[in-house]
């Protein structure tokens, strides 16, 4: 194979081999598959997991990254907030309100800050579980197809 297809396509190249497959008389649905194309098929799966799961960990660091951006974000907004406060006038209207400002401000950027968590957990959370529900259902019929060359091997020996 020339190009470089996902496990679920090569899943489905097993399946459409096992449909394809020449039915043996009086065997209940057993088939004789080509063993070499077959191993040829699950060395190409054995060789996408791993990057499958390579790009579940990006997802992971993609998180930390907006997760770190955010409180980077946070931390200048009130960096910001406290140097304009400190640099007014030290006459009591105005100081009161450069406090009620900054208060303000701070507040906008811890809210910001716990939104911008909680919208990457969620959406990291969202990825995660898709691929943790494809990578299963892909393991599934993994099995399932090991399952039917396992029973079309044994009823090939009997």
């Amino acid at each position: 194979m020339s190009e470089q297809l996902n496990v679920e396509d090569l899943l489905d190249e097993l399946y459409d081999m096992v449909e394809k497959a020449w039915s043996l008389p009086l065997s209940r649905g057993r088939a004789v598959l080509d063993g070499e194309e077959v191993k040829q098929i699950l060395d190409e799966i054995r060789d996408c997991l791993p990057q499958e799961i390579r790009q579940a960990k990006a997802i992971c660091a993609d998180r930390a990254q907006i997760i770190n951006d955010a409180k980077h974000e946070a931390e200048t907004i009130i960096r910001v907030a406290e140097e304009r406060a400190r640099t007014m006038v030290n006459q009591d209207e105005i100081v009161r309100q450069a406090q009620q400002k900054a208060n303000e401000l701070l507040a906008q950027a811890q809210a910001k800050h716990r939104e911008m968590r909680k919208a990457s957990n969620d959406y990291i959370d969202d990825l995660m579980k898709r691929t943790d529900d494809a990578l299963s259902a892909n393991l599934a019929e993994l099995r399932k197809a090991r399952q039917n060359i396992k029973a079309s091997q044994r009823s090939g020996q009997t």
